[in-house]
């Protein structure tokens, strides 16, 4: 009887774990004790070419926090994110508060275990970022990989401090972006499957749309 108590407990505790994670953190409940700044140098003055130009990324604690602050803080992933401007009429990179819900942040710039102490990280704009307004921004993840804390080159509106991407098939965003998002899936597919005859040479076949 007494096992079966514990296996019950254990399955409960298993199940709670799960829910919470399923459910996900609210970015309002971290506290903002790393400091984040990200600079760059590029050959027409803030706007970055994608595949090409490179961002210089530093964080570390906020010294003036309490002894103790970071004691649960394992690891630290930076982030490039969606400033606001970049993200009307676009739901795919739309702000929640829920972090499993949360499309800001979604290109990892670079994940290192915690150090207290100042990092430096030199990135690359990946070939793959649309042309848009980015920021950067630091969680940092407990040993169950929740986050805890983040940090971020910019202010609570994310309106300052921001940095233009230009990719390699868009166009400079302070007169339009690309109407071809490079985050967005635009090819249309169909499946088709084929039979094939002792010899493998297809005989027949049949698909999910129509003959045209």
């Amino acid at each position: 009887m007494a096992s079966r108590v514990g296996i019950l407990l254990a399955s409960v505790l298993v199940l709670s774990c799960l829910a919470e994670t399923s459910y996900g953190v609210l970015f309002s409940s971290l506290k903002q004790s790393l400091v984040v700044t990200a600079t760059h140098v590029a050959a027409n003055g803030t706007l970055l070419k994608a595949g090409e130009d490179k961002i210089s990324v530093t964080w570390r604690l906020n010294q003036s926090l309490p002894a103790g602050t970071d004691s649960a803080y394992k690891t630290v992933k930076v982030k490039l994110c969606y400033a606001p401007v970049s993200q009307v009429d676009r739901p795919w990179r739309k702000t929640v508060d829920n972090l499993v819900k949360d499309k800001t942040c979604q290109k990892k710039i670079v994940a290192r275990p915690y150090n207290a102490s100042m990092e430096t990280f030199e990135w690359t704009v990946e070939r793959d970022v649309p042309t848009g307004m980015y920021f950067v921004r630091a969680y940092a993840f407990d040993a169950e990989g929740v986050e805890v804390a983040y940090g971020q080159n910019t202010g609570p509106k994310k309106d300052s401090n921001l940095f233009e991407v230009q990719s390699i098939t868009g166009r400079h965003s302070k007169y339009f972006e690309s109407t071809l998002d490079r985050d967005v899936p635009t090819a249309s597919y169909f499946l088709r499957a084929y039979v094939y005859d002792g010899a493998g040479i297809a005989v027949a076949y049949g698909q999910s749309t129509n003959a045209k």
